[in-house]
């Protein structure tokens, strides 16, 4: 961590003098009557066309420099907040705010030595309470096909491959698009062991490819005091933890794949919050996608209490007939 900050530290101080601002990424946030989860990202971006909706390789993402504990305000109707980036620019902070259920904007800006920088704004999806269902997603190998867990075709996907050759998984857009028509008040938020540099990236591919908006829920890439890289698995854990605590009346349909862990993420969480679970969905690799995944989980999942429906499929159209019998759809 001492090397990665002394990393950080030179790359900011070099592009300060070269003149270059910090700026504020948003993310899409959410939240509920009474409160929002801002989330956003701080860098000093040293090709600004990066964060337009163009063609871009995925190593530019990885270029830009995250600006180490900025102050930042944001402003929610009329109300202000003075928050700080992490230690990696990452802006991840619940705040209280008086909004109705439905889309909202809320404005976040640098502050101090850098109160000229841009400011932005960020989407955030207030949750109706009465809603008694919401939607988690898998982003790799469920509606995007990359076959992260290979290093070699990880690297190329990540890196190198430009995003509009990347392949969304065949009937799953249209799958999102009948679960969204049918429960138009549910959330959909998009859960993913990718780092927040990818975001941006993974964004425009969701919305090119007619995904529902909804929140990434990503992770820093970069070391912890006891390990130099993040556990993904145990971010899925933590997040759909949280979920469980910010929502507490609300079922989640959880969608993921078999070549990864989300069949026992998904069956741990339904195991500890049966009352947090309407079904989960798992989509099942081919044998070439297996293969590249590094193998095939089991089918059937951990042991799960009774009324939990799992629900196996190769795409999204055998995925929406079983929902569909399942009463879903």
């Amino acid at each position: 961590m001492r090397i990665d900050d002394a990393v950080r530290e030179f790359r900011e101080q070099r592009a300060r003098r070269r003149g270059l601002l910090p700026t504020v990424i948003p993310y899409t946030g959410y939240g509920a009557p009474g409160w929002v989860r801002v989330l956003g990202r701080v860098l000093i971006v040293g090709k600004p066309g990066i964060t337009r909706a163009e063609s871009v390789r995925g190593w530019h993402s990885f270029t830009s420099i995250a600006v180490d504990r900025q102050p930042v305000k944001v402003t929610i109707g009329d109300v202000v907040h003075h928050v700080l980036a992490d230690r990696g620019g990452v802006i991840d902070v619940r705040l209280e705010a008086h909004l109705e259920p439905g889309w909202h904007r809320v404005r976040l800006e640098p502050e101090g030595e850098d109160e000229n920088a841009p400011a932005v704004e960020a989407p955030v999806f207030v949750l109706d309470p009465s809603a008694p269902f919401g939607i988690v997603s898998d982003i790799d190998d469920t509606v995007m096909i990359t076959a992260l867990p290979r290093p070699l075709l990880a690297a190329w996907n990540t890196l190198v491959l430009d995003e509009h050759a990347r392949a969304a998984t065949p009937g799953m857009a249209v799958l999102y698009d009948r679960l969204h028509r049918k429960h138009p008040e549910a959330p959909v938020l998009y859960l993913s062991t990718g780092a927040w540099n990818v975001a941006p990236t993974l964004t425009r591919f969701l919305s090119r490819n007619l995904y529902p908006p909804g929140p990434l829920l990503l992770t820093d890439w970069g070391p912890t005091p006891d390990r130099i890289f993040r556990s993904g698995r145990q971010h899925k854990i933590d997040e759909l933890e949280r979920l469980a605590v910010e929502f507490p009346d609300v079922r989640w349909l959880l969608i993921g794949d078999d070549g990864q862990h989300d069949e026992d993420t998904y069956g741990g969480f339904a195991e500890d919050h049966p009352e947090n679970v309407a079904a989960i969905c798992i989509r099942r690799l081919s044998p070439g996608e297996a293969v590249l995944a590094g193998g095939r989980s089991r089918e059937g999942g951990p042991r799960t209490p009774p009324g939990v429906h799992w629900i196996y499929a190769p795409d999204g159209k055998g995925l929406a007939e079983e929902l569909a019998k399942a009463g879903f759809l």
